[in-house]
């Protein structure tokens, strides 16, 4: 299965010597064609495929999931399996861990978190976000993965959550596998972005948890985002928010 809306992948395709590869995505030329795409809420979309027109609407949210969908309707029925019967199935599937996950809700506050770790899917997740939102704000809470990364896309990453998030918490670096690197830390980050108003640099945890905490408010949609172990402070926040709200 080859994503159609990839140009390396596409000559990648043109390398292969087997029988049958299906290509997926929003290319007029894919195998299976994802178009009508409607992300207000849960995604809905048609797919094409082999002269016939399917619709579907998923349980979770984001433009990028129904292109994820498309994808694994390829698999099915590359497979073999009926092209109906597949997309029923996909249309059942709620999620999965540390995937725009669902934590709780405090006084109308809802606390996700979700595995994003690079400005693309850091800005695929923002965007599933203003989906279903509504007039509630988007509060990221972005813990930086790897010193290098940080160091290279530190513009990137406070470009994506600029944009797409309504405001912004930066914790310190998870640096995983790397050594740190002297001056580089979650400040590269909130340092980039145009309106610092609309941003922190806050490393310890609980300090973070409290700052969310202070300024969400009813109807807001706070989302923890990273690969590294930001999904711990999760509890935390929760915390932050009923003693907020209990004060």
């Amino acid at each position: 299965m080859i994503s159609a809306d990839d140009p390396g992948a596409v000559r990648v395709r043109d390398r292969l010597s087997h029988a049958r590869v299906l290509t997926f995505g929003e290319a007029a030329g894919a195998a299976v064609r994802v178009h009508s795409i409607v992300t207000e809420g849960p995604v809905s979309f048609a797919l094409d495929y082999e002269g016939s027109t399917y619709s579907a609407t998923l349980r979770v949210p984001g433009r990028h999931n129904a292109i994820n969908a498309a994808g694994a309707f390829a698999v099915l029925v590359g497979l073999g399996f009926d092209p109906a019967a597949s997309l029923a199935g996909i249309a059942r599937f709620a999620g999965t861990g540390r995937r725009f996950e669902l934590h709780g809700v405090v006084d109308g506050v809802s606390v996700y978190d979700d595995y994003a770790h690079h400005p693309t899917e850091v800005a695929a997740a923002l965007s599933a976000a203003r989906t279903v939102v509504g007039d509630g704000r988007i509060i990221a809470v972005h813990q930086p993965h790897l010193y290098s990364r940080t160091r290279l896309f530190a513009k990137e990453f406070a470009d994506v959550l600029e944009e797409h998030a309504d405001l912004t918490v930066v914790l310190d670096v998870y640096g995983a596998r790397e050594d740190p690197e002297p001056g580089v830390t979650g400040a590269l980050v909130s340092e980039r972005f145009a309106d610092g108003e609309r941003v922190a640099f806050i490393a310890d945890w609980q300090d973070a948890a409290d700052h969310t905490a202070r300024i969400s408010r009813p109807g807001d949609f706070v989302i923890t985002l990273g690969c590294g172990d930001v999904y711990r402070i999760v509890p935390q926040i929760l915390g932050s928010l009923e003693r907020e709200r209990n004060d």
